[in-house]
């Protein structure tokens, strides 16, 4: 009886022992210790999540094992992002969220620190009399290119119906937009317009009933307004921070010769100012001879060659894709037409029509001789499917990783884009020193295209950071001016110190002596007064409202987190430095001449 007795407590303890050892390795709570029915099969343990006790063993452990795997991207979630459907995908943050102003006032003057944005600054601006430093931040000037709205395609799809699209405005029609009607009637107005004589033939607003090839639709028009309240917030609201006396002879606007881009720039002209003067008190209105901006700058031979290199890349990597290549075979058997007729189509461009405007996909065309004895309905599998999109959106997400790495398209973007950047360059090193021309705008808009922002990207190093331009997408160069560490008055006073100085020791010396030594005196002041402006002036890039500044590549490594300035800006003199000599490095060149005429293997 003993015996038994005694085996039968062992048998117990072993198996509480063992209850108590499993518990602790496997089960995520002290609580669950005696539960054996701590299941293997448990969401957390399949995970790969190691809930164990702190007086777990850590011996035993087992690797995660999925269920299901990950869920891949969706190719068409990137082409809705392209739409910028208006209420739905429209980049609207306003772009300055808190301003590097509103940033520094409130690290460094308590008197300031009731304003926590760029509004709230100007309307404390507005009511009480700030301290010297509050009035000497400033917003010196703003550059935006942007590309134009939503269009009809340029390309039809053969065999297809076009995409029955009414490009004519009316606050009635959705989309639609509160200052709509005014902009209506704003441009139908007889007048004289402050614009270049070459765009005098281009039609101030949409006008076709059924649109024809690249024409602005309403869409478009709603995007650009939007896009200029935006900027209005940013920039005009309460006083704003370029001044509350900014007119529209301070901006200016410079397109392209096709009737989308003027429209589109009148479109944010009038979300950012309101019913703006026309005739020569308004905005000026530029037309620019090349999509690329380039000014005359614009002849550059291996440009082309760069383009041409990148253009077989992408080729090889179309005729390599399998997939790519059953959907456009697809597609060209459902319509009836020959792949390479339907290659040659480019009818990504359709389609992502009328994905953007919700419309059914586009379904071959009954032949006249069948339409006579068949009623014309089109039989599911000779129409286009999301399916077909998605497959050539795949393909194109891909080739743009691929293009990263390859670098052939980023040598064409420098090249492209430089021209842009150094005139960009020069209107801020201009504004900063106080020698502008007497027109000289305080905000430049360029409204332009795909192939122009796209190479600015690139250029700029964001092509990682920013996704490829959608419509109405915008990209912004701020110019800032913060006070210097010892008061903003410093750089005036080292100026003039200087100069006073040196003549007072020029008199007290007398003769020919007391005039050099006078004249030393004031070159140094503006010596002086030279390095000051430069430590304090600085920029900033923002891309559809996000700010990108320390993603680019003139600015990726500057140490923005100092103690002592609490401002997201970079030196203005690294984007100097950048647009007009780092930029080439590269093309293993030190300027655009020498790049432009160097081989290209």
């Amino acid at each position: 009886m003993l015996a038994r007795n005694r085996f039968i407590l062992l048998l117990v303890v072993g198996v509480v022992l063992a209850a108590l050892s499993y518990s602790l390795q496997y089960c995520s709570k002290p609580s669950r210790l005696l539960h054996l029915t701590c299941p293997l099969w448990g969401r957390d343990f399949l995970w790969g999540r190691d809930f164990l006790w702190a007086g777990g063993k850590t011996r035993k452990r087992l690797s995660p094992v999925l269920l299901t795997p990950p869920p891949s991207p969706d190719p068409l979630a990137g082409a809705y992002a392209y739409c910028n459907t208006p209420n739905h995908t429209q980049h609207t943050q306003t772009l300055p969220c808190h301003s590097p102003a509103a940033t520094y006032l409130i690290h460094h003057l308590p008197s300031c620190s009731t304003a926590t944005s760029l509004h709230d600054l100007s309307d404390y601006i507005s009511h009480h009399a700030l301290p010297q430093p509050c009035r000497l931040i400033k917003l010196l000037s703003v550059q935006v290119m942007i590309r134009h709205g939503d269009r009809y395609p340029l390309y039809s799809i053969p065999r297809t119906r076009k995409p029955p699209l009414d490009c004519t405005l009316s606050p009635n029609k959705e989309p639609s937009h509160p200052l709509l009607a005014g902009f209506i009637s704003h441009m139908t107005k007889e007048g004289r317009d402050n614009w270049d004589a070459s765009l005098t033939s281009l039609p101030r607003l949409p006008n076709h009933s059924s649109c024809e090839m690249g024409e602005l639709t309403q869409t478009g028009v709603v995007q650009q307004l939007r896009n200029g309240e935006v900027l209005r917030g940013a920039y005009l609201r309460g006083g704003g921070v370029l001044g509350a006396g900014l007119g529209a002879g301070d901006v200016e606007l410079e397109t392209t010769g096709r009737s989308r881009t003027l429209q589109s720039g009148l479109a944010l002209l009038y979300g950012l100012l309101g019913p703006f003067e026309r005739s020569g008190g308004g905005p000026r209105v530029r037309q620019h001879w090349s999509a690329l901006f380039c000014g005359r700058a614009c002849d550059c031979p291996a440009r082309q060659r760069h383009l041409e290199a990148e253009q077989r890349r992408q080729y090889r990597l179309r005729v390599a894709d399998a997939r790519l290549e059953r959907t456009y075979a697809a597609m060209a058997a459902a319509l009836g037409v020959a792949t390479r007729t339907l290659r040659a189509a480019n009818p990504v461009d359709a389609l992502l029509c009328h994905l953007c405007h919700g419309l059914p996909f586009p379904c071959r065309l009954p032949d006249a001789h069948s339409a006579r004895r068949n009623p014309p309905t089109a039989a599911p599998a000779s129409c286009l499917t999301h399916a077909h999109l998605a497959q050539i959106r795949r393909q194109q997400e891909e080739d743009e990783r691929q293009r990263r790495g390859a670098g052939l398209y980023h040598r064409y973007a420098i090249l492209a884009s430089q021209p842009y950047l150094e005139r960009s360059a020069a209107r801020m090193e201009h504004i900063a020193r106080g020698n502008a021309p007497p027109r000289q705008p305080l905000l430049h808009l360029a409204s332009a295209h795909d192939i122009t922002m796209a190479p600015l990207l690139s250029a700029l190093g964001l092509e990682g950071a920013a996704p490829f331009p959608s419509f109405a997408a915008r990209l912004v160069l701020e110019l800032w001016r913060r006070p210097a560490e010892g008061g903003g008055d410093g750089q005036r006073d080292g100026g003039r110190d200087g100069g006073r100085d040196g003549g007072r020791d020029g008199q007290r010396d007398g003769g020919r002596d007391g005039g050099r030594d006078g004249g030393r005196g004031r070159e140094r002041g503006r010596e002086l007064k030279n390095k000051h402006a430069n430590d304090d002036l600085f920029v900033r890039v923002l891309y559809n409202g996000e700010d990108l500044t320390f993603h680019t590549t003139f600015c990726r490594t500057h140490q923005h987190t100092h103690t002592h300035t609490h401002t997201p800006l970079c030196p203005l003199d690294k984007f100097l430095r950048f647009a007009r000599h780092d930029i080439f490095t590269p093309l293993n060149a030190t300027s655009y001449q020498e790049a432009c005429h160097a081989n290209v293997s």
